[in-house]
Order: structure tokens, then C-alpha cells, then sequence
């Protein structure tokens, strides 16, 4: 007999529009767009990069942090790789640099090049066996030094010479400090001279550029890792928290599985942390995830623009019905939905925390920027980068090739639900990611509130035709690109 089902319909970001309301807004930069990413980190953008080898790494991470976001550092790197990307996010800005790099004062020149040119900084503390400061090195000290054999305590200004600060230096005596005696760079000593950190002028001048940034309690930049749910993820997971990453991201297409569960409750168990877990697309879902230990759901099954597990395997929920599902099971355990997938325009963000969502993670629109992993090319006169979906040919591949030769055989057992795809140059991330967050201030404008969490309870969808889709674009006239 065959089994008799309903089926309902379901809906994504283009089948519906948000109904204008009237404007309490004066003002659009009067709008908060402050946001939970997990039960216990919180965003001034609702925005995460995805955590794709072709669109985060450090650099992408610290561009989003410092605009109020964050990024996913990637999970297809040694350990090792994946923590310097972390360290490099951590290292980006700080008020105070409590792990500065140092060399000892017997110490070579080649040493001190090597470690400013692997580090990209202008200046290295040089201290003694007892960590006490014995002078600085930089770029000025060595700029027309050949002979790399020196030792560096004959190139250094040495600590007597030096001007330095106590422990416990506001921000606004530093930058007194530092501008009263024209420093870059000002160390923090105790009374016996052990070094205790160090405060650059350029990173006080990113803290007032960027004052809306993601910051842990450290005054650090902020940055999410992924991993896989493997047992030696473990250790990656304790490599990574270890060396500062602010929240996990369980790394998995399907997330509603037994691995993925059982990850969960080990991550947990064995650490305490922020843990943000999916992908899934329905209530049961979304549930046995929070029951397992998830801070945070990750929410899309074929929605996005690189991925074809709905042409591959039949299965998946069109975006916006997934995310209004998994939202109505989250809300009673107070824990916030990340939308993935299938954002195109700022109107697919402003949908999609509309219909309860926390953020949004993106991918290939960013994938496009400079700060994006891979090379920038030109095709006919034309910029574009290459980006490609996780589950796809080359990426297989490539995790297959890292634990040894491939054969034959490995290529025709790849099943891939992803395709590699070459996206515009875009420039710069922070001009995109302004004109998301311009277009979503707009959206909550039009909807008549100012935040957020207003957004949330008084947005009122309407679901439009076909004709209504062509109308709401561009028609009957030539667009000038």
C-alpha cells in the first residue's frame, strides 16, 4: 500500500516580501543591529563569514571583527595552521599585548628578520634569560644592517633609553604617553623591569577607527573555529580554545546525525565552551541539537549558492520555512538560529532575521574580497576570484590529498554536493559588508522599528507570484552595469 502524506508548502527569501510599516525612525543610523550570535556571545552586526576554505581566514576574520561580526576560521588546515590563523586574529588589536614577541639579547639579526617577517610586525622586545626588558629592535634599528650574524643587543635601543610604563595604564594615559614622546610602541614593565606586555599607538588608532568591534574580555579581536567531529578533533578543539578562539562551529552538512550528537555532547563534556552546531533544517532537528549541548544552531540544507545537495539527494527546506521552524523550537530554549545559506541582497538578511533569525552566515558574496583566501584574476578584462563549496570535487580531493596519494578509486567514490565557481572581485570586504548593513537598516525602516528584537516580533510577511518577483526586480528598461 502506498503511504498517503502531506505535504505543505514551503518557502524561501524570493517567494515574500515584508509589509511596510509606518517609520519610527528618525534617523537610519539610529538603528541597533546588536545581536546574539550564541546563548553567550553577542554581535554588533548580525553577520558571520562562513567557514569555507576559499572565504575565511585570519585576514577575512579580522576584517569582520573590527566592523562588528566575526569570522569562522576553516577547518581544512593542519592544527597548527588553523591556531596561527586564530593567533593572528588575536594578535590584530589590542589595547594591551600581553604576549608581545620577544628574542633573547644573544639573539641574530637573521633570527630578529625572520620572526618580524613571519609575525608582519615593526618591532621586537628584547629581554634576558629572566624575562626582564633589555632593549628594542625594529625596522629603523636594521634598515641598512647586512651583516645577519649580529647579535641584536649591539643593534637594539637599549632599555635605558627606552620609555616605559607601569601595569594597570588606562587607554587614555597611554595614548598621552605615546603621542607626548612621539612613540609607536611603549612597554609595560613591573618595578624589577620584567616585561609584562606592550601597547602599540596603532592599535589604540584602530581601537577609536573601529569602535563598534567584536571584542572578547581581553579587549582582543574575536574569532570562531571550525571543526570536524572526528576524534582527533578533540584536540584540535582543545589546540584552538587553548590559543584563544572564542566559539566552535561543529562542521558537518548533515547535522541531525549521531556524529554530530555525540560530538556535541563530548565537546561539551569536555570543555567549557561556546559551541555553535548544525546544519539542520527542521524542528526535531533543532531540538535534539539543543538537548545535546548547542549554543547556538546553524540552520540551511541546500540553500547555498554553491551546494546542490537538493539535486543530489532529494532532500533539503527552502530557507525561510526551515529558519521559522527551527526558530519556533529554539525560542523556548532561549538559544539563537544561525540563517546559512542563500543570502543574495541585504533584503535576504533583513528576511531571514525577520522571520527569527539571531545572524546570518555568508559565503560566496564575500568570497569575491580581497580578504578572502585565493588569488585575484582576469578573464577578458574582467576581476574574478574562485570559490567552491565544501562538499565539492576539488575540495574532496584536497582533504583526500592530505592523507596521502590518491587513486582512482578515491575520485570515483566522491559523491559531490557541492561545485567550484568563480565569483566577481569586489574589492574591499568592509564596502560590501556596508552596503548589507546600509540595506538591512533600510529593511527595519521600512518595517517600522529600530532593533532588532523588534524586527523579530512585528514583521509581517506576504507572499507575492511569479509576476510579483519580476516586479519586485529591475524591468522594462536597460540597466546600465
Amino acid at each position: 500500500m502506498v503511504k498517503t502524506m502531506e505535504i505543505r508548502e514551503a518557502l524561501t527569501f524570493d517567494d515574500v516580501l515584508l509589509v511596510p510599516k509606518k517609520s519610527v525612525v528618525g534617523s537610519r543610523k539610529d538603528i541597533s543591529l546588536k545581536s546574539r550570535l550564541s546563548k553567550n556571545i553577542s554581535l554588533n552586526i548580525p553577520i558571520i563569514s562562513a567557514n569555507m576554505d576559499t572565504v575565511t581566514e585570519s585576514s577575512m576574520a579580522i576584517s569582520l571583527a573590527k566592523m562588528g561580526g566575526l569570522g569562522i576560521i576553516h577547518r581544512f588546515l593542519t592544527i597548527q595552521e588553523q591556531v596561527n590563523e586564530v593567533l593572528k586574529v588575536k594578535r590584530a588589536e589590542n589595547f594591551i599585548i600581553d604576549k608581545p614577541f620577544t628574542l633573547l639579547e644573544n639573539a641574530k639579526l637573521k633570527d630578529a628578520k625572520s620572526l618580524m617577517q613571519e609575525n608582519n610586525v615593526s618591532g621586537i622586545l628584547i629581554v634576558n634569560n629572566e624575562n626582564k626588558l633589555r632593549g628594542i629592535l625594529t625596522e629603523r634599528d636594521i634598515i641598512f644592517e647586512d651583516d645577519s650574524e649580529k647579535n641584536v643587543n649591539e643593534l637594539m635601543t637599549p632599555e635605558k633609553d627606552l620609555i616605559t610604563t607601569l601595569p594597570g595604564i588606562n587607554l587614555e594615559k597611554a595614548q598621552e604617553i605615546l603621542h607626548a614622546n612621539k612613540l609607536e610602541k611603549l612597554p609595560i614593565v613591573d618595578e624589577n623591569n620584567n616585561l609584562y606586555g606592550l601597547i602599540t599607538s596603532s592599535d589604540i588608532y584602530k581601537i577609536k577607527k573601529y569602535p563598534y568591534s567584536s571584542k572578547d574580555n581581553k579587549g582582543k579581536l574575536m574569532v570562531g573555529a571550525a571543526i570536524g567531529v572526528k576524534e582527533e578533533d578533540i584536540k584540535r578543539a582543545q589546540e584552538l580554545l587553548d590559543n584563544g578562539a572564542d566559539v566552535l562551529v561543529l562542521d558537518i552538512a548533515h547535522g541531525h546525525s549521531d556524529i554530530a550528537l555525540n560530538m556535541i555532547k563530548k565537546i561539551k563534556k569536555e570543555f567549557s565552551c561556546e559551541l555553535i552546531a548544525g546544519n539542520v533544517a527542521t524542528k526535531q532537528g533543532t531540538e535534539d541539537l539543543i538537548s545535546a549541548g548547542a549554543d547556538a544552531v546553524k540552520v540551511g540544507v541546500g540553500s547555498g549558492s554553491l551546494c546542490v545537495t537538493r539535486l543530489v539527494a532529494g532532500a533539503g527546506v527552502p530557507q525561510l520555512t526551515a529558519v521559522i521552524d527551527c526558530v519556533e523550537v529554539a525560542e523556548k530554549y532561549n538559544i539563537p538560529i544561525i540563517s546559512d545559506g542563500g543570502i543574495r541582497t541585504s533584503g535576504d538578511i533583513t528576511k531571514a532575521l525577520a522571520a527569527g533569525a539571531s545572524s546570518v552566515m555568508i559565503g560566496s558574496l564575500l568570497a569575491g574580497t580581497d580578504e578572502s583566501p585565493g588569488f585575484v584574476m582576469n578573464k577578458n578584462g574582467i576581476k574574478y576570484k574562485m570559490t567552491r563549496g565544501m562538499a565539492g570535487v576539488t575540495a574532496n580531493l584536497a582533504r583526500k590529498s592530505s592523507n596521502g596519494k590518491i587513486t582512482q578509486e578515491d575520485v570515483e567514490d566522491i559523491v559531490p554536493e557541492g561545485v567550484e565557481a568563480k565569483v566577481p572581485y569586489r574589492g574591499k570586504v568592509s564596502g560590501v559588508i556596508k552596503q548589507l548593513i546600509g540595506g538591512l537598516r533600510s529593511g527595519l525602516s521600512y518595517c517600522g522599528v529600530s532593533n532588532l528584537n523588534d524586527l523579530r516580533k512585528n514583521a509581517e510577511f506576504i507572499k507575492i507570484s511569479e509576476a510579483g518577483k519580476v516586479e519586485s526586480k529591475p524591468h522594462d528598461v536597460s540597466v546600465i552595469k
